[in-house]
């Protein structure tokens, strides 16, 4: 923000030496111009363009090295005195009036009405009705199934067969070479074939065949058959009846006795005791730290600036 103030006032200070440099070179024109005097006649004006020499101050940027002041932190231990409260109980003796309860038991005589009850016995006729059992035999016809063997014979077929010695064929072997000697022949081997047969033979076989009989099975059948029947029943009458019962009745009674008391009250209180602690400590230590900074320096520089001028001409030939 300070850097952007410099440069805008070094732009307003350029701006206002030009106009100033500017006029006062146009005023200077004017001055020296031998034509420009005053007539009684009607002058025209001549525009003409003259270099002037100006002169304008041109900012430049510098760097440097500029130092600023820094705190830095520097941390130790350090050894404090602190404060703290230890507590401690104490007891002091606290005398005070307590009233104390002392019992005592009376025995008192109290009457009251009860409702005793009195129980009676009587016997009246019944009347119930009961179904009594009436059992009958009878016979019925049942089918069943019976499963009985029967023999019969069938032909079956049986593989068999027996032993025979049959020759068996020669081993086959290399083919003779025909400029080479007659051998003899090879002996022939025989050996053991089992030569299968299949015959028939009539066996017995058993099968079982079922068959529908019929028998008699015996049943009873029970009927209910109702009937009336009286009988004696008893029951039992209860009657309350009133009478006056006494009984004796133990009442407690409470009075209040005071006396005094004598007892300890513990209380606790805080000692004041001191210690030594180590605490980090902080403390700040000054620094000059070097930073490079950018500055404008004002230069004078001499530019030649165009100027118009307006010169007066007379029109009328004076």
């Amino acid at each position: 923000m300070k850097k952007i103030l410099q440069i805008s006032s070094a732009v307003l200070v350029l701006w206002l030496a030009a106009a100033t440099t500017a006029e006062a070179c146009y005023c200077g024109a004017m001055r020296r111009r031998a034509c420009c005097y005053a007539t009684s006649c009607t002058t025209c004006c001549e525009y003409q363009t003259v270099m002037q020499t100006c002169t304008k101050v041109v900012y430049e940027t510098e760097q440097y090295t500029a130092y600023r002041t820094v705190c830095e932190p520097v941390y130790e231990q350090k050894i404090v005195e602190a404060v703290r409260y230890v507590p401690e109980v104490k007891y002091r003796a606290c005398t005070q009036t307590v009233c104390r309860p002392v019992y005592q038991t009376v025995m008192n005589t109290v009457s009251y009405d009860v409702c005793r009850p009195v129980y009676e016995t009587k016997t009246k006729q019944v009347q119930t009705t009961v179904c009594k059992p009436v059992y009958e035999t009878g016979e019925r016809e049942e089918c069943y199934t019976v499963c009985k063997p029967v023999t019969y014979k069938k032909k079956i077929q049986v593989c068999s067969g027996h032993w025979e010695m049959r020759e068996a064929p020669p081993a086959p072997s290399a083919p003779a070479d025909a400029c080479a000697p007659a051998q003899a022949c090879a002996p022939v081997r025989q050996c053991r074939v089992w030569v299968p047969e299949i015959q028939e033979k009539e066996v017995e076989c058993t099968k079982m065949v079922s068959e529908t009989a019929v028998r008699k099975v015996p049943y009873t059948v029970c009927k209910m058959v109702p009937e009336v029947q009286t009988r004696d029943c008893s029951y039992t009458v209860c009657r309350m009846v009133s009478e006056r019962v006494t009984k004796q009745v133990p009442v407690t009674t409470c009075k209040l006795v005071s006396e005094q008391q004598t007892h300890q009250v513990p209380y606790t209180v805080c000692r004041m005791e001191k210690y030594q602690q180590t605490v980090p400590c902080v403390r700040y230590e000054t620094k000059q730290v070097p930073y490079t900074a950018t500055r404008c320096i004002p230069k004078t520089v001499t530019v030649q600036v165009p100027v118009k001028v307006c010169c007066p001409v007379p029109s009328c030939g004076c």
